[in-house]
């Protein structure tokens, strides 16, 4: 079982020291990219996954150094995870100082290249046709007017929800209106019902005295018939 668990070790380390050495040379290509930009963003995309699977298997690897029953594989397991993991953490920091220096260097290209177009710059503008602008125009004005046509589908938008919210409204209204029938047809029946409750008891009082002076009547007259003597 110890072998096993040994195995996975360092397959587990194996993988994490494969990914650092990606990691590393992927900052490195940053570091030397001369650009365009989504040359960079590409890049950045391959080592911001290769970070994610290295944080996973460093993660693995922490959890089979709390799995381990042995104190001393422990500690020597979660020594190799903090050490990955400051490695980790050192790739992280390089890995935006080579961003900053590749982005400096294709910003300084751009303006280079800005400088060197700036004198042609105003012999283009001057080719610029009758029909050029004509176009411009025309464009702009279907712009302004697709916004026109947006506004007005938000205006009708907005009419609708507020005569949704007005509906509701007027909905809620009536359900407290009949919230308050409910509560004083409540109220009504409980008057009703300690109105019978009451009604009920004094009956019952009446009951017990009436047959209370029917059975003294009977024993009245059984003692006078019995015992007339007494």
């Amino acid at each position: 079982m110890a072998s096993s668990v040994d195995v996975h070790v360092r397959i587990c380390g194996q993988e994490i020291i494969k990914y650092d050495l990606e990691i590393k040379a992927l900052i490195q290509d940053i570091r030397d990219c001369p650009g365009p930009q989504s040359a960079l963003m590409e890049l950045n995309s391959q080592v911001k996954e290769k970070f994610n699977k290295l944080r996973l298997r460093i993660q693995d690897l922490e959890q089979m150094a709390r799995e381990q029953d042995r104190e001393t594989d422990r500690l020597n397991i979660q020594a190799e995870t903090d050490s990955q993991r400051r490695q980790m953490l050192s790739n992280q920091t390089a890995w935006r100082k080579s961003n900053l220096a590749c982005k400096l260097s294709i910003d300084n290209m751009e303006k280079e290249e800005l400088l060197r177009e700036g004198d042609n710059q105003s012999t283009r503008q001057r080719k610029v046709t009758k029909e050029s602008l004509v176009e411009t125009s025309s464009n702009i004005t279907e712009s302004l007017m697709s916004i026109s046509r947006m506004m007005a589908e938000q205006v009708n938008q907005s009419e609708d929800t507020i005569g949704t919210l007005a509906t509701s409204s007027r909905t809620v209204q009536e359900t407290n209106e009949e919230f308050k029938n409910m509560t004083g047809t409540i109220h009504l029946g409980r008057k009703l019902i300690l109105k019978y409750n009451r009604r009920e008891l004094t009956d019952k009082l009446l009951i017990f005295l009436a047959l209370a002076l029917f059975l003294a009547t009977v024993l009245y007259i059984l003692k006078k018939r019995l015992f007339p003597f007494i």
